[in-house]
């Protein structure tokens, strides 16, 4: 039987759940993007960056507990794989709106709702699976769902792409597209991270 924490690095389950809380916030301020015109989504992009910068505090805050921790919940490399999973998170949803107002793009495919709505729902089920960490119990509909939606997002991703190259927009613009929605779709893949090393903690605390 594993030794158990002291009450010390119970913290670590607090920060990741905030880390996931703050993907949620992300993910509503994508969900606003789409139907918002072009000064609001520069305010939704300053919002968004915001996020992104308490996400980073978020990951280094858990990075330096783990340094400075002698008994860690679980594995260490499980804890700086399950940080920068989280953070990678943030990170493409940060992107996928800068990319928006960067290129001042006037409609997003459709298809990008789809995407959005994928990552909004993997988002919830994300924090809603974090305090779970604690005690490792009822974690398996969490990873089987999350895989299930990267799945999904998967089969939009392509058919987005086949849209794309179907000769409705300039070389241009699909170049300008084409960048977001795989942005978009590397969030997807980074959530299926996340939940996997969720399932490889849970394994080998069992």
């Amino acid at each position: 039987m594993r030794f158990r924490l002291t009450p010390r690095e119970t913290s670590f389950y607090d920060m990741f759940s905030a880390s996931a809380d703050n993907i949620v916030t992300g993910s509503k301020l994508l969900m606003e993007l789409l139907g918002a015109d072009s000064a609001s989504r520069v305010e939704i992009a300053e919002r968004m960056r915001a996020a992104e910068h308490a996400g980073d505090d978020a990951t280094h805050a858990i990075f330096h507990q783990l340094n400075s921790s002698f008994i860690t919940p679980f594995d260490r490399e499980d804890i700086y794989k399950l940080a920068s999973s989280l953070d990678d998170i943030m990170d493409f949803m940060e992107e996928a709106v800068d990319l928006v107002v960067l290129y001042q793009v006037q409609e997003l495919p459709k298809g990008v709702e789809q995407q959005i709505e994928v990552l909004a729902r993997a988002a919830e089920l994300t924090a809603e699976a974090m305090p779970g960490l604690r005690t490792m119990d009822n974690l398996t509909e969490y990873w089987i769902e999350v895989n299930r939606l990267e799945n999904q997002a998967d089969q939009i991703h392509r058919k987005l792409l086949a849209q794309l190259f179907n000769g409705k927009y300039d070389a241009m613009e699909v170049l300008k597209l084409k960048q977001i929605v795989d942005v978009l779709e590397e969030a997807a893949d980074a959530f299926e991270h996340v939940a996997n090393t969720v399932e490889t903690i849970a394994v080998k605390e069992s």
